[in-house]
């Protein structure tokens, strides 16, 4: 996958768009066991669903030393909607600004590589960003209408603390920022995300907070959401370091990327 010049507006891309085009990202890392699997799920997903869409599915590897790499390629290759794109450094929000940022589509998204969201609600998700409802489409597993099946307490109870500590810090409407399931438009893609500074866990909340805060639309998708026993995300690890992001947006960091995104005034 060739990389493409970052400009602010997707019409200067040189990208003609006579339908509606979707980039979905799979991040992983080492992922040989469930890569093939997922990827063809979500592309018979897709065609059968999202066929109104000029869709791709983007595997952005994140650094993986198993065989990822080699089944990425090869799913690559035998799929012309299927691209590959490998970045040596780990850490999910890394991985999400450079696939998004190289991409040319009207829609960008993303997609946990174990599927642990439910792909029905998919056309939803991308169909609220689609019709301008919504800048950014969330999947949410604290609104009405949602379901989750298997969770350990400990993960709900975390989840449910750090949804209500966001909110209370910066007064969000949205509740859940790390339910890896997540569209947003060209245009956050072009000028929200590039002001994101974190690069691993904590991408996704930032990036919603700046959104919401400077006037970009964030809308919640309920959705199903069934846990992954193998999941890799280390609780403590990754609540310290979401403590830290909060308390640097708070302090310095929204104002920062806030006054990066209003023109000045003439």
């Amino acid at each position: 996958m060739s990389q493409i010049h970052r400009p602010r507006h997707s019409r200067e891309r040189g990208c003609p768009s006579p339908t509606t085009s979707l980039d979905i990202v799979v991040p992983v890392l080492n992922e040989e066991a469930a890569l093939a699997s997922s990827v063809g799920r979500l592309c018979d997903f897709l065609a059968g669903r999202l066929s109104d869409y000029r869709w791709r599915v983007v595997i952005a590897d994140n650094g993986s030393t198993d065989g990822t790499p080699e089944i990425a390629r090869r799913l690559a290759e035998a799929d012309p909607r299927v691209a590959y794109l490998r970045i040596e450094q780990r850490g999910r929000g890394r991985a999400l600004d450079r696939a998004w940022s190289e991409s040319c589509a009207d829609i960008v998204a993303y997609t946990d590589v174990d599927l642990s969201t439910g792909l029905e609600a998919l056309p939803a998700l991308v169909g609220e960003v689609r019709s301008g409802g919504c800048d950014v489409a969330v999947g949410s597993r604290l609104r009405p209408g949602s379901q989750v099946i298997g969770r350990s307490l400990l993960r709900e109870l975390t989840s449910r603390g750090y949804s209500a500590l966001f909110r209370l810090m910066f007064l969000t409407g949205f509740r859940d920022a790390q339910c890896g399931f997540k569209a947003a438009s060209r245009r956050v893609a072009d000028e929200v995300v590039p002001l994101v500074l974190d690069r691993g866990w904590f991408f996704d909340t930032e990036m919603l907070v700046l959104s919401e805060k400077n006037g970009y639309r964030v809308k919640e998708i309920p959705v199903t959401w069934t846990d992954d026993p193998d999941s890799r995300v280390r609780i403590v690890a990754t609540a310290w370091a979401d403590l830290k992001g909060l308390l640097r947006l708070r302090f310095g960091g929204l104002r920062r990327a806030s006054k990066a995104l209003r023109p000045p005034a003439s």
